[in-house]
């Protein structure tokens, strides 16, 4: 059974900072391209952080510079560190495992002006 848990979010003011976590079981991790994806209200669900099994990163423009997505293979955690947080950046996060079917559950992260 493959479950994705994440922990982190929550409210903080523009400027701020926040760490989402996810832990895998059930999958091969280590293999597993992992990413990040926001979904802002009314919008469609975007991949702004992905990471390879080999730590290879990619960023969407708009995260690029003040978000960081790395990985602990041997934790089964994959982390999202939110830098310089913005209220567009206001969404709900879910971690990913690229080609499956399988979501966390969500995180929601409010920032404030």
């Amino acid at each position: 059974q493959v479950q994705l848990v994440e922990f982190g979010g929550g409210l903080v003011q523009a400027g701020g900072s926040l760490r989402l976590s996810c832990t895998a079981s059930g999958i091969i991790f280590s293999l597993s391209t992992m990413c990040w994806f926001q979904q802002a209200p009314g919008k469609q669900r975007e991949c702004v952080a992905g990471i390879t099994g080999g730590g290879i990163t990619n960023y969407v423009d708009s995260v690029q510079g003040r978000f960081t997505i790395y990985r602990d293979n041997a934790k089964n955690t994959v982390y999202l560190e939110m830098n310089s947080l913005k209220p567009e950046d206001t969404a709900v996060y879910y971690c990913h495992p690229m080609g499956t079917r399988y979501w966390g559950q969500g995180a929601q992260v409010t920032v404030s002006s």
